[in-house]
Protein backbone atom coordinates (compact mmCIF):
# COMPACT_ATOMS: atom_id res chain seq x y z
CA UNK A 1 0.00 0.00 0.00
CA UNK A 2 3.31 2.41 0.00
CA UNK A 3 4.15 2.95 3.72
CA UNK A 4 7.12 4.97 2.60
CA UNK A 5 8.83 6.96 -0.26
CA UNK A 6 12.47 7.71 -1.07
CA UNK A 7 12.63 10.83 -3.32
CA UNK A 8 14.78 13.64 -4.12
CA UNK A 9 14.19 17.10 -4.27
CA UNK A 10 16.29 20.48 -4.61
CA UNK A 11 19.56 18.29 -4.29
CA UNK A 12 17.96 16.74 -1.16
CA UNK A 13 17.27 13.39 -0.15
CA UNK A 14 13.70 12.10 1.54
CA UNK A 15 12.94 9.13 2.97
CA UNK A 16 9.00 9.66 4.84
CA UNK A 17 7.44 6.85 6.38
CA UNK A 18 3.12 7.70 6.03
CA UNK A 19 2.91 6.70 10.19
CA UNK A 20 5.21 10.54 10.84
CA UNK A 21 2.90 13.15 10.85
CA UNK A 22 5.39 15.49 9.10
CA UNK A 23 5.15 13.19 6.22
CA UNK A 24 5.31 14.62 2.99
CA UNK A 25 5.22 14.07 -0.71
CA UNK A 26 6.53 15.51 -4.16
CA UNK A 27 4.06 16.71 -6.35
CA UNK A 28 4.54 18.32 -9.57
CA UNK A 29 2.35 21.38 -10.36
CA UNK A 30 1.10 22.24 -13.65
CA UNK A 31 4.17 25.19 -13.69
CA UNK A 32 6.35 22.12 -13.82
CA UNK A 33 7.75 23.39 -10.33
CA UNK A 34 7.54 20.56 -7.20
CA UNK A 35 6.06 21.22 -4.08
CA UNK A 36 6.23 19.36 -1.05
CA UNK A 37 2.83 18.88 0.10
CA UNK A 38 1.32 16.51 3.74
CA UNK A 39 0.60 12.53 2.95
CA UNK A 40 -2.94 12.13 3.94
CA UNK A 41 -4.68 12.86 7.09
CA UNK A 42 -4.15 10.32 10.74
CA UNK A 43 -6.56 9.50 12.98
CA UNK A 44 -5.25 12.18 15.74
CA UNK A 45 -4.60 14.87 13.07
CA UNK A 46 -7.40 18.01 12.85
CA UNK A 47 -8.82 18.09 9.76
CA UNK A 48 -11.67 17.17 7.82
CA UNK A 49 -10.09 15.19 5.03
CA UNK A 50 -10.27 11.20 4.94
CA UNK A 51 -8.08 9.32 7.08
CA UNK A 52 -5.43 7.31 5.64
CA UNK A 53 -2.94 8.34 3.45
CA UNK A 54 -4.11 6.53 -0.04
CA UNK A 55 -7.04 6.74 -2.10
CA UNK A 56 -8.60 3.37 -4.15
CA UNK A 57 -8.77 4.33 -8.05
CA UNK A 58 -12.55 1.94 -7.96
CA UNK A 59 -13.56 4.96 -4.77
CA UNK A 60 -12.17 7.51 -6.96
CA UNK A 61 -14.07 6.18 -10.18
CA UNK A 62 -17.40 5.56 -7.70
CA UNK A 63 -17.04 9.56 -6.95
CA UNK A 64 -16.23 8.97 -3.56
CA UNK A 65 -13.92 11.81 -3.44
CA UNK A 66 -15.60 14.14 -5.43
CA UNK A 67 -16.61 16.10 -2.27
CA UNK A 68 -13.22 17.16 -1.72
CA UNK A 69 -12.44 18.35 -5.53
CA UNK A 70 -9.92 15.98 -6.20
CA UNK A 71 -6.90 16.70 -8.85
CA UNK A 72 -5.05 14.12 -10.21
CA UNK A 73 -1.12 14.34 -9.53
CA UNK A 74 2.07 12.91 -10.57
CA UNK A 75 4.47 12.09 -7.26
CA UNK A 76 7.56 11.79 -8.35
CA UNK A 77 9.57 9.47 -6.13
CA UNK A 78 11.94 6.95 -6.65
CA UNK A 79 11.19 4.51 -4.11
CA UNK A 80 8.37 3.21 -2.05
CA UNK A 81 8.57 0.80 0.54
CA UNK A 82 5.92 -2.23 1.02
CA UNK A 83 5.81 -4.00 4.35
CA UNK A 84 4.78 -8.29 3.36
CA UNK A 85 2.44 -9.91 5.55
CA UNK A 86 5.48 -10.98 8.13
CA UNK A 87 5.81 -6.99 8.81
CA UNK A 88 9.57 -7.46 6.77
CA UNK A 89 9.69 -4.04 4.34
CA UNK A 90 10.54 -4.27 0.99
CA UNK A 91 11.71 -1.41 -1.11
CA UNK A 92 10.82 -0.89 -5.04
CA UNK A 93 12.30 1.31 -7.39
CA UNK A 94 9.92 3.41 -9.94
CA UNK A 95 12.01 3.28 -13.00
CA UNK A 96 12.85 6.46 -15.05
CA UNK A 97 9.93 7.70 -16.66
CA UNK A 98 7.59 6.55 -14.34
CA UNK A 99 5.63 8.03 -11.64
CA UNK A 100 2.85 7.56 -9.12
CA UNK A 101 -0.21 8.87 -9.14
CA UNK A 102 -1.47 10.92 -6.38
CA UNK A 103 -4.44 12.79 -5.62
CA UNK A 104 -4.96 16.08 -3.82
CA UNK A 105 -7.85 15.83 -2.02
CA UNK A 106 -9.44 19.90 -0.77
CA UNK A 107 -11.95 20.96 1.86
CA UNK A 108 -11.85 24.72 2.76
CA UNK A 109 -8.51 25.47 3.56
CA UNK A 110 -6.93 22.22 4.14
CA UNK A 111 -5.31 20.17 1.12
CA UNK A 112 -3.38 16.72 1.30
CA UNK A 113 -2.41 14.54 -1.25
CA UNK A 114 -2.66 10.73 -0.98
CA UNK A 115 -1.22 7.87 -3.13
CA UNK A 116 -3.83 6.81 -5.65
CA UNK A 117 -3.77 2.27 -5.27
CA UNK A 118 -5.02 -0.29 -7.07
CA UNK A 119 -5.56 -4.19 -6.49
CA UNK A 120 -1.98 -6.05 -7.13
CA UNK A 121 -1.58 -8.19 -10.46
CA UNK A 122 0.79 -9.97 -8.95
CA UNK A 123 0.18 -13.63 -7.37
CA UNK A 124 3.49 -12.93 -5.36
CA UNK A 125 2.87 -9.35 -4.24
CA UNK A 126 3.64 -8.46 -0.87
CA UNK A 127 0.20 -6.79 -0.36
CA UNK A 128 -2.87 -6.55 -1.76
CA UNK A 129 -2.86 -2.83 -2.75
CA UNK A 130 -0.40 -1.23 -4.92
CA UNK A 131 0.62 2.27 -5.88
CA UNK A 132 -0.63 2.92 -9.44
CA UNK A 133 2.84 3.93 -11.37
CA UNK A 134 2.38 4.86 -14.55
CA UNK A 135 4.74 6.79 -17.54
CA UNK A 136 4.62 9.48 -19.41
Amino acid sequence: MCGGVFFTHDHEEYRYYFPNPAARLPVILKSGDIQLMPWGRRKKQPGQLPQGGWARLDSIYAGRWDRYSPIPVKLPINQFMEKDYEGTSHWFDITKGKWIQGLIARNEYEQRVYVVTIESEQEDAVHNRWPRVLAG
